[in-house]
């Protein structure tokens, strides 16, 4: 067979994923199950892997989608438990007196207030908590899902504790080989992670600072009375502003803490520096901005289900300092468990199991470490957030039966995803000498495209997102193929695993199982077109920025890493 067919028939995974999700649209729990057995026969006939180290690699899926739905659980439980404690309504609340300027309601809501929830609990839920307070502060449904679905862009990398790095990058990278790789050339593997994470972080900081003012302009040329640019541009000067104030804390945190903290500690800054700013009118223009009455909105703009800000307040109220108690008690757990060396090695030696070399096969190892694992604190939070709010043992007990649900709905997918992505991986061990899989696609793009394929890698993770409608499943089908295909045209393997994983960020914008889930929370399915074609704009912004920072980072900055 030639080496072309080959580099093709190892794209066969990933096209018929495409073709089965967006092209027949099949959903995932259908479609994945076909994908991984023809995976599974590729590598078993064209590649010739032994039958053992395919079922290896399988246990090692199921072994990391274990991990992935424990931190899974751990950000939908917390959610949920503020839920049912009353927290997150005084949270909302807090936000319905700041400004009438609707501009400045979704700069704080969507922009700052969702890339928390983004940071803490990730996997679509800032759209769907975001979106149905925009609509209780009086915006079109409509309106409500195309802001909520902008916030699905620069936090989404470290989104639910960084779980799209934690597991997206580190489960769809060679570790073992390229550990070995690093250590003959003076370095290990944590310095090469610390530096993928930073470049995440530096490149969404550059191209997140417009998000904000992006936010406006849509508002206003979509849903004003005078359907104006203008009109959001005039948000100019405070949109920037509220977008340093956010990406400025995120970048520090990306590079100095790691990939746990910057969507959180970025929108807690910034939320601390915007909120008193636009209470006392910093940088706003003099005229504030509303909608259309009401009457007057087109039917399409609106959904099903009315919201109001009085239905949710059915709880007794709840100081915001209490509200926000377990979140600032999340992020303080956070940082001691991975900056303090005695916490973090109580964290990561017990309550961990852990298996080397599967079935006898070599290298093919995982462990789940319940307690360092972003999902072992949060379920400790939830533990403290109990007390702390004098929850009922009813109210814990509902909040644990909904996260349940919803993890049985992401578990199903994973459990086939996920060991796909690890026969993928480890098929360079096999009769027919062959490369690995995603080597062998590397081999056909770096053969094609060459020199300039860096402009197109934030893209390509975009695809993966969009097909897969998530930042950590695009990162883990996709971030050995970008670290294959930077070996091949001389550049750094770190940056275009970085670009990948800002682009499977940005593609969630477009992502339609997000906008399904952003669009049912307020009653407007059927309407997914119409906020795709809206979001497509920011979406080929973000890709178009993140392509030219990362051939700028390799021709005229000179970027590399030790594998280079």
């Amino acid at each position: 067979m030639s080496q072309t067919l080959l580099s093709l028939l190892a794209f066969a995974p990933l096209v018929l994923a495409a073709i089965l999700l967006v092209g027949l649209h099949w959903p995932a729990k259908r479609a994945m199950p076909v994908v991984f057995l023809v995976t599974a026969l590729i590598a078993l006939t064209a590649w010739e892997m032994s039958f053992n180290r395919v079922l290896a690699s399988t246990l090692q899926g199921l072994i990391l989608t274990g991990a992935i739905l424990w931190i899974i659980f751990g950000a939908i439980l917390l959610l949920n438990t503020l839920k049912h404690s009353g927290a997150i309504t005084a949270i909302r609340g807090g936000f319905s007196s700041i400004s009438p300027d609707r501009r400045v309601q979704a700069i704080i809501v969507a922009w700052l207030f969702g890339c928390f929830i983004e940071g803490a609990s990730g996997f679509g839920t800032p759209a769907a908590v975001a979106a149905p307070l925009l609509v209780a502060l009086g915006f079109p449904a409509l309106a409500a899902v195309m802001i909520g679905m902008m916030i699905q862009s620069t936090p989404v990398s470290f989104g639910a504790v960084g779980t799209p790095i934690v597991v997206g990058v580190s489960g769809g990278l060679d570790k073992a080989g390229i550990s070995e790789a690093l250590i003959a050339q003076g370095s290990d593997w944590e310095f090469f992670y610390r530096l993928i994470t930073s470049e995440v972080a530096i490149i969404h900081a550059i191209v997140g600072i417009l998000m904000p003012l992006f936010m406006c302009v849509m508002l206003t040329r979509f849903f004003g009375k005078n359907r104006s640019w203008k009109e959001g541009l005039n948000m100019a000067p405070f949109a920037i502003f509220a977008g340093l104030a956010f990406v400025l804390p995120y970048a520090a945190a990306g590079v100095f803490l790691g990939p746990e903290f910057p969507s959180m500690i970025g929108a807690l800054v910034g939320l601390m520096i915007v909120v008193p700013a636009a209470k006392k009118g910093f940088l706003l223009p003099r005229d504030n901005w509303e909608f259309a009455e009401a009457k007057d909105w087109p039917a399409e703009w609106m959904g099903n289900i009315e919201i109001k800000l009085d239905s949710l307040t059915a709880k007794s109220p709840m100081s915001i300092g209490l509200a926000w108690l377990p979140y600032i008690l999340l992020a303080i757990l956070l940082v001691v468990s991975r900056v303090n060396a005695e916490v973090k090695a109580f964290f990561t030696q017990n309550l961990v199991l852990s298996w080397s070399n599967l079935l006898g096969e070599a290298g093919v190892s995982g462990s789940i470490q319940f307690l360092y694992l972003p999902g072992g604190i949060m379920v400790l939070v939830v533990l403290a957030t109990f007390l702390l709010h004098r929850m009922k043992f009813s109210e814990l007990k509902a909040a644990v039966g909904e996260s349940s649900r919803t993890l049985l709905g992401a578990g199903f997918v994973l459990i086939f995803t996920i060991p796909m992505v690890r026969i993928l991986i480890n098929s360079g061990v096999n009769l027919a000498e062959l490369p690995s899989m995603p080597r062998a696609m590397a081999e056909l793009v770096a053969g094609s495209v060459g020199d300039i394929y860096p402009f197109f890698a934030a893209s390509v993770g975009a695809l993966g997102a969009f097909i897969a409608g998530s930042n950590t499943v695009s990162n883990l089908m996709m971030s050995q193929f970008q670290f294959d295909t930077a070996g091949l045209i001389g550049v750094s393997g770190a940056l275009l695993v970085a670009a990948q994983a800002v682009g499977a960020a940005a593609g969630n914008m477009v992502a339609i199982h997000n906008i399904v889930a952003a669009s049912a929370t307020v009653g407007l399915l059927g309407r997914e077109g119409k906020t795709i074609r809206m979001t497509i704009i920011p979406t080929l912004y973000y890709l178009v920025m993140a392509g030219l920072l990362t051939m700028l980072a390799i021709h005229v900055f000179g970027v590399s890493d030790p594998l280079v």
